[in-house]
């Protein structure tokens, strides 16, 4: 899955507690050009981690490939020496699948590595999803579900002190130019200012590609649509 790294995404209205702005509406697209889509948030600021209370609203059609909530730190050519690195984690729904709950990596040279941490997610139950930082291990990373350590310490050269988080959901059509459907729910939005917690409200940017929209975005909370 591919993270977030182009300049420009349809961004519009920084978010703050105050913030009432929403993404352009659907307006009944059913065509989507680009391979992926997104409709979340971007930090504005560099940080060490990002999490979310994540919860499916209603159940996604996946038409061809794939759709996800997420957070997650890193993007292609922002790694080390511009190599492509990212660590993500959340809700995923393939084709043909019930939607479950995972992470993904990628590494410097290596193809990314999705992990399934649980399949047949119940419809609208909610998670708190995080990848942080270590804070005694600068560029070492870990994914937490609801509190509990879901992966040893991660490796990622040069992504201390260097990635602004991302919350967001995804859809991946694999050329097809189908709009894939979701409804994805972000609660408790926070960053981390420090490694290892320091957790505080992101001030970001609503990201809204064609065919998707943000609802009610302000600085801990949003709804994605899409389809």
């Amino acid at each position: 899955m591919n993270l977030l790294s182009r300049s420009t995404v349809a961004a519009v209205a920084a978010l703050t507690a105050a913030c009432a702005a929403v993404a352009p509406a659907l307006g009944g697209a059913s065509h989507c050009a680009q391979t992926y889509s997104y409709a979340g948030v971007r930090s504005i600021e560099a940080r060490y981690g990002v999490g979310a209370r994540i919860s499916t609203l209603r159940a996604p059609t996946v038409a061809a490939g794939h759709v996800a909530a997420w957070v997650g730190v890193g993007g292609s050519g922002l790694g080390a020496h511009g190599s492509t690195e990212w660590l993500q984690a959340g809700i995923s729904a393939k084709l043909g699948e019930d939607p479950a709950l995972y992470y993904e990596v990628a590494r410097p040279g290596r193809k990314p590595r999705y992990v399934m941490l649980k399949g047949h997610l119940p419809l609208g139950r909610s998670y708190d999803v995080a990848v942080l930082e270590s804070r005694n291990h600068p560029g070492e990373w870990r994914v937490w579900v609801n509190g509990d350590q879901m992966t040893s310490r991660i490796h990622l050269p040069g992504s201390h002190g260097a990635w602004r988080p991302t919350a967001t959901a995804e859809s991946w059509n694999d050329n097809s130019g189908i709009c894939n459907a979701f409804s994805f729910q972000f609660a408790n939005v926070a960053v981390a200012a420090t490694p290892g917690g320091g957790w505080q409200p992101m001030r970001g940017r609503v990201l809204a590609d064609a065919g998707y929209k943000v609802e009610h975005p302000n600085s801990t909370s949003l709804v994605a649509l899409g389809g």
